[in-house]
């Protein structure tokens, strides 16, 4: 819908800074969409040899894994169509601080936080990323684990 392409090399040592923003009752993806789509922009335009190495924008579905969740058996999110996170990948925390102390950034993330009942950014160190192994090596990589490891 907005893009299909995922971020490649992004270092194992990167920081990721997730910024959780509600929208209001009543606001749409489609009321943010553009003010989402300058904001972006404008990062990569002008910090893309700052630090940033990337970033995507996801917004909450309503969808609860059962399989994957512990808090009980909700199967919808009570933030359905309203919690819009803006994931960015970074050199260092410094880089981003840096980035959003421009009057270009200030003035887009404040046209977006209009649209927000709140907003806050949580930063986190990279652990782990991985892409999905193509069918052939997935295969291999079943035969080799059932051959090599009894306790998996």
């Amino acid at each position: 819908m907005y893009g299909n392409n995922l971020i490649v090399n992004v270092p194992e040592d990167a920081v990721v800074n997730i910024n959780y923003v509600v929208l209001k009752e009543g606001v749409t993806i489609d009321d943010v969409a553009e003010r989402v789509a300058y904001l972006c922009e404008h990062v990569k335009t002008y910090h893309s040899d700052t630090g940033f190495y990337g970033g995507f924008v996801a917004l909450n579905t309503g969808g609860v894994s059962l399989e994957g969740s512990t808090a009980g058996q909700t199967t919808e999110h009570p933030l359905k169509n309203r919690e819009v996170l803006i994931i960015t990948f970074w050199r260092s925390l410094e880089d981003h601080e840096e980035s959003h102390r421009s009057e270009g950034f200030n003035k887009l993330f404040k046209e977006l936080t209009e649209l927000a009942e709140s907003t806050y950014e949580v930063v986190y160190q990279m652990l782990w990323q991985g892409k999905a192994y193509d069918p052939e090596m997935a295969k291999k990589a079943r035969e080799a684990k059932e051959s090599h490891c009894s306790s998996c």
